[in-house]
């Protein structure tokens, strides 16, 4: 018995030996049922004690217990999708008084090489055909056949329409999860097109006999069907109406189904597949093995809850997308339900509250926020085993891809509007009127949320993720200073939102599992997270490689504009900080998500990969850290004093042992002294005029004589200065660019320099150090691509800016403490650029003359001799040797 009860044949033994259940009954109650009542009729009868009874398999355990699992269903086209071929011949038939089975009879007879047969492969037009076909007609009835009256009707809206329970039963295959195609012998029309009136969409694979040169029964057909759907002939069924297409199938291993009436086929597919092809609901799937619930304490509690008379059969399926609580929907009564409720098995702390979804859905309903009518909230997990609640079902669109295919821009952006604005209505509500004071702490949600995360993150850790090291470390050091607190949803985006069908109207905002009192800055970064996600992302399709702006979509910055107009906010700053928290936050979810997986609790199928779409998510939370950071660079203020001292190393005081040099308070052209100036948009006003009139000199008068005066180095003439050299000279002084390099404490009334301080001249310094040969260097051509868009010259290209600004900064202090320590006091950090500078240079330019090849070592170029000044440069002023021991000296004092 119980080796019975674990064999693939257990239930057909059941049936054989007991003879209980009849087959009709079998179909009719469904395949699980049958399972359940053959096996407890056969433990009555076989005397087992019932507490130590078999337990009979579930559905997908039965389906799955063999030696196939089916992954995709093929249909035929006319007479399995469409009306039967045959059947519309016996009627035009009878019309049009011809001799019965005429059509019939050309249609099958002739062989391979048949009018019928050479039209589906393509080899007839329809003009060539109508003329064989009809000759081969008139024969037969011995009279002449209208078959282009045949042909109209065959191709016309009545025959080309559908069959409702077909595209039911297609949409209830693909929601779960396997595969569909059409196998048609087809062929094409007067206008060149080919004759499938079918939703292409509903289908992976279609395979159309006239565009392939090959039809039904030949089994290069059925073999080109499985190679486009990636299965073995066994993993595939096929329904077709003709008996010699589908023993082709069936020869090759296909699972087949007659289709003599579309009901019976239906039925017998069920049986095949294990799941229900009926009651179709958008966005639901039959439930899955690890996500099942009691029907029958379920159905007690609905009558309960509902009223005695809210009886009759309650059906169940499950929301197919979804990464958190299971989300069932419901027919009960007469009523549509959706059940939300907690995960089974272990969970982690104040995750899953279902609860409080309940509560913040009430308090926002009565404020006229859009969200589903909840009904009631059981917290007794005796029931279903888990706590849940009850809201009514809501019809309407849901919008499951960002770039709503199929709309027009115009309409797209009306969507996207809409969203905005319900998202302001959310952030708007009053917390007091609601009853929603108390939903969550008041102040600090970015720091307690980056807190939660980490610790969630730190529970369900399965691998070590760098990008979410970095982030754990750099998160809280960037909070915002300023958060203003409201209800935030926590997961608000498109497909969380049913619109109306008809109007870019939201209907209700779904999920608030992740719902509390917090910043609603949080909730527009979250909202805009599919602009940053490519359109093929596995979780959440996104919008990165899609021309939004062509679509009608705002880009995330309009996006935030939008909000803030919406609001009647200022705009938001520091938006790259919370797209970082945003995906920080996803990356947690999805190792939770993929931690789930791991013990069969996440209700959702593509939870598996959540391992690497949490690695995924969390690079792209570090790319914006990495833009906020640059963004806090840019904006520091330029006059504003750095908070802490000039010294990289812990002692007691400030430059301790440094001279500073007495300057006068009101000197405004030395009031750059105090502080770090970054960036040339920070020096003196006459700093800066001096920095534009160099840049313009140079622009005009130094970069177009380079080549010039490169030529000159390498001719006979070269130990001569070249006159252009004097005449450049002598137009630097006339316009006030002459001995730059002279320090105000030499030449402190700037009778023959700029009287600039160290730090200002070593700003221009930098922009002395420019060449024209930089913009020729282009989430050459060489090997058919330009070599910025090669992956070495990339490397290449990040490693010299990050040196080129390590050896800046370093340079930018050590004048500073020039100027405000003075020279000796400075001695470390002079020491220190002559060593590394040079070094840096040389290493940058040797980079870019790989890059140029050849090229780079001759004199059409520059970086020959620039790596030829740099290499002299470690010499001129003193070897690196002598730096070095310099700096380690300097260290050791310390």
């Amino acid at each position: 018995m119980d080796e019975d009860c674990g064999s693939r044949d257990w239930w057909r033994n059941c049936a054989c030996c007991h003879g209980k259940l009849l087959y009709h009954e079998f179909c009719s109650m469904g395949l699980r049922r049958f399972i359940q009542a053959s096996y407890f009729q056969c433990a009555r009868t076989s005397g087992i004690p019932k507490h130590v009874r078999y337990k009979p398999p579930s559905l997908v355990q039965w389906r799955h217990s063999g030696s196939c699992i089916y992954k995709a269903v093929i249909f035929d086209m006319g007479g399995v999708l469409l009306p039967s071929p045959y059947k519309l011949a016996v009627e035009w038939e009878v019309r049009n008084r011809i001799p019965p089975g005429t059509i019939k009879q050309a249609l099958i007879s002739g062989g391979e090489n048949r009018p019928w047969m050479r039209y589906m492969r393509g080899e007839l037009t329809s003009a060539e055909f109508l003329q064989e076909f009809g000759q081969q007609c008139s024969e037969t009835a011995n009279f002449s056949v209208p078959v282009d009256s045949f042909l109209s009707d065959l191709t016309s809206s009545q025959m080309a329409e559908q069959l409702p329970i077909m595209t039911e039963a297609v949409a209830c295959i693909r929601a779960e999860g396997l595969k569909t195609a059409v196998l048609s012998n087809n062929f094409y029309l007067h206008n060149g097109l080919s004759f499938l009136p079918l939703d292409r969409k509903q289908f992976d694979v279609v395979i159309e006999s006239c565009r392939e040169g090959i039809c039904k029964p030949d089994p290069r057909i059925y073999t080109l069907c499985l190679e486009r759907l990636g299965v073995q002939p066994k993993e595939s069924v096929f329904l077709d109406d003709i008996g010699q297409n589908l023993k082709t199938a069936a020869q090759l291993g296909i699972k087949t189904v007659k289709v003599d009436d579309p009901e019976a086929a239906l039925q017998e597919l069920e049986t095949c597949l294990g799941f229900p092809l009926r009651g179709f609901v958008p966005h639901t799937r039959s439930m899955r093995p690890t996500m099942e619930i009691p029907r029958d304490t379920l159905q007690k509690y609905l009558e309960e809850v509902l009223g005695g008379q809210k009886t009759g059969p309650l059906t169940v399926r499950q929301f197919s997308h979804g990464q958190s609580n299971p989300t069932y929907y419901l027919t009960f009564g007469g009523r549509h339900l959706v059940l939300r409720k907690k995960p089974p098995g272990k969970l982690l702390p104040s995750a899953h509250a279902v609860e409080r979804e309940y509560r913040v859905l009430k308090g926002l309903a009565e404020l006229g926020v859009p969200v589903p009518k909840v009904l009631t909230l059981c917290e007794d997990s005796s029931i279903i085993g888990t706590p849940f609640y009850l809201m009514e079902y809501c019809t309407g669109l849901i919008h499951k891809d960002p770039s709503l295919p199929g709309l027009e821009p115009g309409q797209r952006r009306a969507i996207y509007t809409a969203m905005n604005k319900v998202l302001c209505k959310i952030h708007s509500v009053d917390l007091k009127v609601a009853g929603l004071e108390d939903y969550g702490k008041h102040g600090n949600y970015v720091q307690r949320q980056v807190q939660t995360w980490t610790k969630q993150y730190r529970l369900t850790e399965t691998h070590t993720i760098p990008a979410m090291e970095r982030l754990i470390e750099w998160l809280p050091l960037h909070l915002p200073e300023h958060q203003k607190t409201t209800v935030v949803h926590g997961d608000f985006r498109l497909d969380n939102l049913i619109f109306h069908p008809d109007r870019p109207e939201v209907l209700a905002v779904l999920d608030w599992e992740l719902s509390t009192l917090g910043d609603p800055i949080s909730d527009v970064a979250y909202n805009c997270l599919a602009h940053y996600v490519p359109s093929d992302f596995e979780i959440l399709k996104g919008l990165k490689d899609c021309a939004v702006t062509q679509l009608g979509i705002p880009t995330a910055e309009e996006y935030f504009q939008m909000y803030c107009e919406h609001m009647g906010i200022p705009p938001i700053k520091n938006w790259n900080f919370y797209m970082a928290f945003s995906f920080f936050r996803v990356a947690a979810i999805l190792q939770g998500v993929y931690k789930r997986s791991q013990t069969g609790q996440a209700s959702s199928a593509a939870a598996e990969s959540g391992g690497k779409q949490a690695e995924f998510m969390a690079n792209i939370a570090w790319d914006f850290a990495t833009k906020e950071g640059f963004r806090v660079f840019n904006d520091f203020p330029a006059t504003k004093p750095l908070a802490r001292s000039y010294s990289t190393w812990p002692r007691m005081g400030v430059f301790p042992r440094r001279s500073y040099v007495t300057l006068a308070p009101s000197s405004a052209a030395h009031a750059s002294r105090a502080h770090l100036i970054l960036s040339p948009d920070g020096l003196p006003e006459r700093a800066q005029g001096l920095y534009h009139k160099l840049k313009r000199f140079m622009d005009v008068n130094v970069y177009p004589a380079e080549q010039i005066l490169r030529d000159h180095q390498v001719s006979q003439a070269r130990w001569t200065p070249h006159p252009l050299l004097e005449e450049l000279k002598d137009k630097a002084r006339c316009e006030g660019l002459w001995n730059l390099f002279l320090p105000v404490e030499t030449d402190p009334e700037a009778r023959y320099g700029a009287g600039l301080t160290n730090q200002e001249y070593a700003h221009l310094c930098e922009l002395m150090g420019t060449s024209l040969c930089a913009p020729e260097v282009t989430s050459r051509v060489a090997f058919g691509k330009p070599l910025a868009e090669q992956g070495t010259i990339l490397e290449d290209i990040a490693k010299s800016r990050a040196e080129i600004e390590q050896a800046r900064l370093l340079v930018l202090k050590a004048a500073l403490l020039m100027d405000v320590a003075g020279n000796k006091a400075a001695a470390l950090e002079i020491a220190m650029i002559k060593m590394v500078a040079p070094a840096m240079a040389l290493g940058v330019i040797d980079r870019a003359i790989q890059a140029f090849g050849a090229a780079g070592l001759c004199n059409d170029y520059p970086l020959a001799q620039f790596f030829a000044w740099a290499r002299a440069l470690r010499l001129a002023d003193g070897p690196d040797e002598v730096h070095r021991t310099a700096v380690a000296r300097l260290e050791l004092k310390r």
